[in-house]
């Protein structure tokens, strides 16, 4: 598939946009995660209640990672005239599924099989 210059522009801006937002969302868990941690003597309670609070953030840390990290090879992918593409069968990605997920990386069959688990994630290999 070849995507025209001013498509791929919207692509790259929208993508730039979702790294900024994610950045900021991140930025904000970090330190919503340092002002879970205190110094005081707490209850029982009270360290159950930060405890899940810690664990929650984390996943939250995880998460924005994994989408950052997404983004990246999307706009990679732009850089190098792959993007559109999918990244397991080469076939070409839809164009509504790139509007609505301008990050991923597969076709929508691919995804359909790495959901059912038929298609290794090669970010969970190694």
């Amino acid at each position: 598939m070849s995507l025209s210059a001013q498509s791929l522009k919207h692509f790259q801006e929208k993508l730039l946009e979702q790294k900024r937002q994610l950045q900021q969302t991140m930025s904000a868990t970090v330190e919503q995660g340092r002002a879970t941690f205190t110094e005081e003597t707490q209850d029982v309670a009270d360290q159950a209640v930060s405890s899940y609070q810690r664990e929650m953030l984390f996943s939250q840390g995880s998460k924005g990672h994994a989408q950052l990290r997404s983004v990246g090879q999307a706009l990679q992918r732009i850089e190098d005239g792959s993007f559109g593409e999918c990244t397991h069968c080469g076939n070409e990605i839809g164009a509504k599924r790139l509007e609505a997920m301008p990050s991923t990386p597969y076709c929508i069959d691919c995804q359909e099989k790495r959901e059912r688990g038929e298609l290794e994630d090669p970010s969970r290999a190694a």
